[in-house]
Order: structure tokens, then C-alpha cells, then sequence
């Protein structure tokens, strides 16, 4: 079979930087797994590679959608998979780069998503009845059609929660019976960079600093005027988020940078339990030269 390395980790590990690397040591190009760097206008607060750095190697699934239009795991998957069989039939190797844990496994395990369209006026009603009664009276009502999708969601995880309540809704079958697996046809190795959490965190607070230098907050400014409204799901992600309350005149900028770098600390936290559940996993030290155990770990 055909190889396929995915380069995973918590944000700020490095990542893109090894990936590009491995790819031009290895006659590769990259395929993006990260949910926030679909949307365009959306540079500094995604940690989106930069023009020199998609010059240097083919990058794919940066720049999709703009910050109002949907894009959804199916839309991803279909995407993606495509975009590795196509550079394995140029004769390249395709690495699959990024940090969203579920765009990965899905890819990596050949998930069959259910294909049903959103309905946007039974979504927002759903996120209504959340907002008054709470996102638990939603989960209980999913654990009681369909208790195999509520045991792997998060309780608190509204979007997959009303996901797995619309499947229901239009099928009248449970979610968990349509995702079924077909496992992808090819040689996979999946490199998970990664270092101590008291290594890391410095590192992210660090990363967060440097956003603020490149302009972050111009950055959401600018979609802010531009009318992005702060229920989207690019403007609700991480980077964008804790910017809301700075609009609406209730914090100052010094407290929602902090408010970031206790969600992002929060966010990598979560990222482990979806990296740990990938296959043919193997775990590298994100310290010395990553480049060399890499290699050396994908020629194992």
C-alpha cells in the first residue's frame, strides 16, 4: 500500500515547520487537518502558514471558505481524501498536518460520515433551548435515542451534540449507526509531536504574545467590520472567541489576552485525547532535532 504520514500535536508544538521539512526531504506535500485554517481572512489568530512557507511546499486545505460559509466534517473529509489520492497518484507523499483532533481520526480511520444537510432553523432552535434549559438537557436527550453517540461526545460539546440530535431528526436512525469505519488504503504513520506540559505552556504564552505583535486584534477587528457575527463557528473559534467581550465593552484587551492563554493551555489538554486514539501512533520529543527522529521514525 501507499504511504501516508500524518505529522499531529498540540498547537505550538512546531508542526509546520517539521512538515515542510519531512515534505521536501521526502518528495511530499501537505494536506491540512485544522478546522480554523479552512477560513480565509483568518491569518495571525489560526497560526495559518505563512505565503513563504506554502512557497515552499504544496499546502492543501488553507484558505477553502470564507468566515461566513459552511464547511463541515463531510466537506473536510471528502476534500481531504482527495487531495491524498491525488498526490499518491503523482507519485508523492501526501502528509496530513495539524491539530484538529477529529478531522484526523476521520481521515486516518476512513470514518463514513452521514450525509445529511444542515437545517439552520432546527439548529437554532436547538442552540435556543440550550441557551435557556442548558446544553445538559440536550445530552440527556441524545443519551436516551442514541447512548452510543452521547458515551464518545463531551456533555458540554454543543455543536456534535445538535449534530447527532439533526441525523435523528431527518433520519429517524441514531447517528452511531451511520458511522461506521472502512479503513483507508494506505501504509500509515502517524508522528505525534510533543513535549511536557511545562514545556509547553510558556511556549504557547509566548505564541500569543507574538499574535498580538502581528496584530491579532486588528486582525478580528477587521472581521468584525466586516459583519462576521460572533455565533459563526470560524468567529466562536479559538483566537477569536475571547475577543467578544472587548467588543461588547465588557473587558480590556490585557484580560482577554489572558483569557486566550488560559483557553489555549485548555485546548491542548483536549487535543491528547483525540491524538492518543490514532493509529500507528508513534510519540517524538518535540526538543532537539525532531527532524532526524521523524525520519528516523517513519523509515521504522
Amino acid at each position: 500500500m501507499p504511504p501516508l504520514v500524518a505529522v499531529v500535536g498540540p498547537t505550538g508544538i512546531g508542526k509546520t515547520a517539521v512538515a515542510i521539512e519531512l515534505a521536501q526531504r521526502l518528495n511530499g506535500e501537505i494536506v491540512g487537518a485544522d478546522s480554523r485554517q479552512v477560513y480565509r481572512e483568518m491569518e495571525i489568530g489560526t497560526a495559518k502558514p505563512t505565503r513563504a512557507e506554502q512557497a515552499a511546499v504544496p499546502h492543501r486545505l488553507i484558505d477553502v471558505v470564507a468566515p461566513n460559509e459552511p464547511f463541515s466534517l463531510a466537506m473536510y473529509y471528502d476534500a481531504a481524501t482527495d487531495a491524498i489520492a491525488d498526490i499518491t497518484r503523482r507519485g508523492k507523499l501526501p502528509l496530513l498536518v495539524g491539530g484538529t483532533g477529529q478531522y484526523l481520526q476521520a481521515v486516518l480511520e476512513g470514518w463514513q460520515i452521514p450525509r445529511v444537510a444542515p437545517n439552520w432553523a432546527r439548529r437554532a432552535a436547538w442552540e435556543a433551548q440550550a441557551a435557556t434549559e442548558g446544553v445538559a438537557t440536550l445530552y440527556a436527550h441524545l443519551a436516551l435515542i442514541d447512548p452510543l453517540a452521547a458515551q464518545g461526545i463531551m456533555p458540554n460539546n454543543l455543536r456534535r451534540i445538535i449534530r447527532a440530535l439533526e441525523v435523528y431528526a431527518v433520519t429517524g436512525r441514531p447517528i452511531s449507526e451511520r458511522q461506521t469505519k472502512v479503513p483507508p488504503p494506505y501504509r500509515i504513520t502517524t508522528l505525534w509531536l510533543d513535549v511536557e506540559r511545562d514545556q509547553l505552556y510558556p511556549r504557547l504564552d509566548a505564541r500569543v504574545e507574538r499574535m498580538m505583535g502581528l496584530g491579532l486584534l486588528q486582525e478580528v477587528t477587521s472581521l468584525v467590520e466586516r459583519g462576521y457575527d460572533w455565533s459563526l463557528p470560524a468567529m466562536s473559534s479559538l483566537g477569536y472567541r475571547e475577543w467578544q467581550p472587548y467588543f461588547m465593552g465588557e473587558a480590556t484587551v490585557a484580560a482577554c489576552v489572558e483569557r486566550l492563554k488560559f483557553n489555549t493551555h485548555n485546548f491542548v489538554r483536549k487535543q491528547t485525547s483525540w491524538f492518543k486514539r490514532l493509529p500507528k501512533l508513534q510519540r517524538i520529543s518535540a526538543e532537539g532535532d525532531v527532524l532526524w527522529k521523524a525520519l528516523a521514525a517513519y523509515h521504522t
